[in-house]
This record gives structure tokens, C-alpha cells and sequence, in this order.
């Protein structure tokens, strides 16, 4: 890991609010920030590598939850997944994959069902395969140490808990 330069100080977005109690955090919001706008835009332009132009990422991110582990899934199910409030873009992206042949509709009891089409699995596994050509390579190629990575995303993990918490007290104030 790298250390904050103490001549440049924390590398953040708002200085105003790395002069408080916990700069690290700043820092890591930013790096989130950053990180998340290119993971956003690798996603949809993967899918566009794999023959899928056109998809937002959040549609790529709803496909890959469709095909996961085979079963269906519901709305419930994606939006507890991803921890995604508004239900209402989650049905917009099931609707535009459905149109697009990629996913199925079906019923458990009264809940709306959704599952991969064999169209959209196979555009799942094109996707795999550019991720693993142009990402998983070069990512290997810098020798990160694959346990510190996964403690850094159960970190990340954890710290959403603490944003959820803390949204649903300034929801109060």
C-alpha cells in the first residue's frame, strides 16, 4: 500500500472535509469515486467488447445478477443484491433486458420472477472472456497479493454498512 505523501497531504476531492477527524476516509471516498466511474464505464464498454453495445452499466450489473448461480431471481432479490434503493431502475433495466431477448420473466406465487435467457448467458460468457483477456491479465501482471484484495473488499463491505447506518440517521435529522 502507499503512504499519504506528507508534502502533498491526503489525495482527495474536497480538502475541506479531509481537515477533519479522519482524513484516511476522504481519501478513500475519493478513491472510490474514481474507481467507481471506471469500473462504471469498463463494464458497459466489456459488454460492447462482447457484442452488446449500448447496455448501461447498470444493466450489465443486472444481467450478471440474472445469471448468477442459474436461478431465478426477483426484484427484491437484485435490489438487496447491489443495496439499490429506487426499485423503479432496476424494472427499467429487467424491462430492457427482457427486450432485448437477454432474460425471461416468469412467477413464484405473486412475485415476478426473472431468469437468463441462453442468449443472455452466452452474452455473459463473451463478457467473461474479454474481462479475462483485457483485465484479469493485466491486473495479474501487477502481482497484487489476492488475499489482500479480498480484505480490502470485505473492508469495503463493511464500510457500506457503516454509509447505510449513517444515511438513515441524516434521514432523521
Amino acid at each position: 500500500m502507499t503512504e499519504t505523501n506528507p508534502l502533498v497531504g491526503p489525495v482527495v476531492a474536497a480538502a475541506h472535509l479531509a481537515d477533519g477527524a479522519m482524513p484516511a476516509l476522504s481519501e478513500m471516498e475519493f478513491a472510490l469515486t474514481i474507481l467507481g466511474n471506471a469500473f462504471q464505464r469498463w463494464m458497459a464498454r466489456c459488454m460492447g467488447a462482447a457484442g452488446l453495445p449500448g447496455l448501461a452499466p447498470l444493466d450489465v450489473l443486472i444481467l450478471h445478477a440474472t445469471n448468477h448461480r442459474g436461478r431465478e431471481k426477483t426484484l427484491a432479490d437484485i435490489c438487496m443484491m447491489y443495496n439499490i434503493e429506487d426499485t423503479h431502475v432496476v424494472a427499467y433495466a429487467l424491462k430492457k433486458l427482457e427486450g432485448l431477448g437477454l432474460i425471461e420473466t416468469g412467477r413464484r406465487g405473486k412475485e415476478k420472477t426473472v431468469k437468463v435467457t441462453e442468449e443472455g448467458a452466452a452474452a455473459c460468457r463473451r463478457y467473461r472472456e474479454v474481462r479475462e483477456a483485457l483485465l484479469v491479465s493485466s491486473i495479474k501482471g501487477l502481482k497484487f497479493d489476492e488475499a489482500e484484495m479480498s480484505g480490502i473488499a470485505a473492508l469495503m463491505r463493511t464500510l457500506s454498512g457503516q454509509y447505510d447506518q449513517a444515511a438513515r440517521g441524516a434521514a432523521s435529522l
